[in-house]
């Protein structure tokens, strides 16, 4: 299972994530509350977006509804990164990695938040999800380092 991020679908909609990825791939991925916000936030009102709202409904949800604690895991993500002195550019992302944390599944991403990849908390968190450059200067577990190439 792969968290597709917003960036992924960003990219998908303008048609930039070249031709080895095609609609019927991203439409098996999951997503979660914060994505969709983010996704819906941005699509154009266009019969073709009507469609792609209720295929993208379809996916399945993570932590849907999301319980406290991951918005307390995420401002500790948000914190620690702060504390590290990192400019943390949108805590949504820190709320989209709490979320794929908590479920142990990777995130794939086009962005520059996740690109250095740095262990969370632990090593299991390290293995199961593409999370952060705000956390520590060394490189992101092998396992994870290629899931941001494929589905």
């Amino acid at each position: 299972m792969i968290l597709a991020d917003t960036s992924v679908w960003v990219e998908f909609l303008r048609g930039d994530l070249g031709p080895e990825i095609d609609e019927e791939t991203m439409f098996q991925v999951v997503t979660c509350g914060p994505v969709i916000q983010e996704v819906f936030q941005g699509l154009r009102p266009l019969q073709q977006s009507r469609i792609f709202e209720e295929r993208f409904l379809a996916l399945p949800r993570l932590s849907d509804p999301l319980p406290l604690h991951i918005f307390t895991g995420a401002a500790t993500i948000f914190r620690q990164g702060r504390r590290k002195g990192y400019t943390i550019r949108s805590p949504v992302d820190c709320l989209i990695a709490a979320i794929a944390i908590e479920n142990n599944v990777a995130v794939w991403h086009k962005d520059r938040d996740f690109d250095a990849n740095r262990p969370l908390h632990s090593p299991r968190d390290i293995s199961v999800c593409l999370v952060w450059r705000y956390h520590t200067g060394e490189e992101p577990h092998a396992s994870a380092r290629h899931v941001r190439h494929r589905v």
